[in-house]
């Protein structure tokens, strides 16, 4: 039930400012007709030379900074300006509960607080290594042969790295529409429901309801579609070994069922024109969270080759890598177009590092049911500009 906001902030405080239970803290989200000076606040402690300190992390659209505040008068005031902002939504982490705050439209508090089964220890250290959201020794590595004897194969170690950071922007990604309001939280009556379009062998799939679940503590069920049998059999008889909630499906993408609709939408190197497949189906299905990382981008490449290039672009289409890689940023830039104008909040981001495979773009969507008329602008004036005719486009009217 909604609360007065003030007394229910007054409880968020003691939780910032408890150096002993705090583990973490985000501020993130907006209140109705009113915006923050920053995207996101993340507040924990950490154990310095000098001795403890609150650390503030605050996100703008372009970079995060950090200040360690001194406990005490510097503290307080840092956490008294953070609640002063108008953010629409805090996540609280102590070492005995889990504190939901979220403003509602008319200013009040709705608060949900999950007391935890044991407590659970604050990591204060300043130089930690980087968590691993799966450790090494995980049974899903064992099951999908990635690892031996409880350690990553040396010979595996991209497909560990590019797991890992597919789940730290799964996390980010369900937290945020969490907070704000765009995902239901699920129950182990209705579950999440997760589907992995081109699944393959599966990989994402396993590792993504493995971290929802044991992780997150979030109840999942996961479908993977793939038009490969062999993919089916083979991820059916690891799911039974692990044990999981998952079923597989055989089938291109456009001719994947799915009653009731899925809520998060996977699609990671599906091939061409197939990532507009699984774009179309989640705008479709109305998904409130859609990862997708393209692959190649044949269909605007070759659209850019047989067509006029407008003045004054032709040196970018002259050489064939140039065309290339426009077509690669032509592509993905008019997905993320189309999905704002959907309804979609779009964000393009590098999903691993370059390093580990050229195709490393991934578009992170999060559904909020406000289209955007100046994207649908942009859209109109690119495409007609270069003269482009976008399978997503074309799927969408369809």
């Amino acid at each position: 039930m909604p609360e007065p906001l003030d007394p229910a902030l007054a409880g968020i405080r003691d939780d910032l400012l408890d150096e002993h239970g705090l583990i973490r803290a985000v501020g993130s989200g907006r209140r109705r007709g009113d915006r923050s000076r920053w995207r996101r606040v993340e507040l924990r402690y950490v154990d310095l030379k000098g001795g403890r300190r609150l650390q503030v992390t605050t996100y703008d659209d372009t970079q995060a900074r950090t200040a360690n505040q001194p406990l005490g008068e510097a503290a307080e005031t840092a956490v008294a300006e953070l609640l002063a902002e108008p953010f629409g939504n805090w996540h609280v982490e102590t070492a005995t509960a889990t504190t939901q705050l979220r403003v509602t439209k008319r200013g009040e508090a709705v608060v949900h607080r999950a007391e935890r089964a044991a407590e659970t220890p604050a990591d204060r250290s300043h130089d930690r290594d980087k968590r691993r959201l799966l450790p090494e020794d995980d049974p899903v590595f064992a099951a999908l042969g990635l690892s031996s004897d409880g350690r990553i194969k040396p010979s595996r170690r991209a497909k560990y790295r590019q797991v890992e950071e597919f789940l730290r922007i799964l996390d980010g990604c369900v937290t945020d529409a969490l907070e704000q309001g765009h995902l239901r939280r699920p129950t182990p009556e209705e579950p999440l429901r997760v589907v992995d379009l081109g699944c393959g062998n599966a990989y994402l799939t396993f590792a993504a309801q493995r971290f929802l679940t044991e992780v997150r503590g979030l109840p999942v069920v996961v479908t993977g579609a793939d038009v490969k049998e062999q993919s089916r059999e083979h991820n059916a008889a690891v799911a039974a070994r692990l044990g999981v909630d998952a079923k597989f499906v055989v089938g291109t993408i456009g001719e994947v069922e799915l009653d009731p609709a899925p809520e998060v939408v996977l699609a990671l190197h599906a091939c061409d024109t197939a990532t507009d497949d699984a774009l179309a189906r989640a705008v479709g299905w109305q998904a409130p969270v859609t990862l997708a990382a393209p692959c190649c981008h044949h269909d605007i490449a070759a659209q850019l080759r047989r067509g006029p290039v407008p003045e004054p672009y032709a040196m970018l289409t002259r050489h064939g890598i140039l065309r290339e890689r426009l077509a690669d940023t032509l592509t993905d830039g008019v997905r993320a177009g189309l999905l704002r104008r959907e309804g979609y909040r779009v964000d393009v981001v590098e999903f691993v590092g370059s390093e580990h495979t050229p195709r490393n773009t991934l578009l992170r969507a999060v559904r909020t049911g406000a289209g955007s008329a100046d994207a649908e602008r942009q859209y109109d004036d690119l495409v007609r500009t270069w003269g482009l005719r976008p399978r997503l486009a074309e799927l969408l009217e369809a």
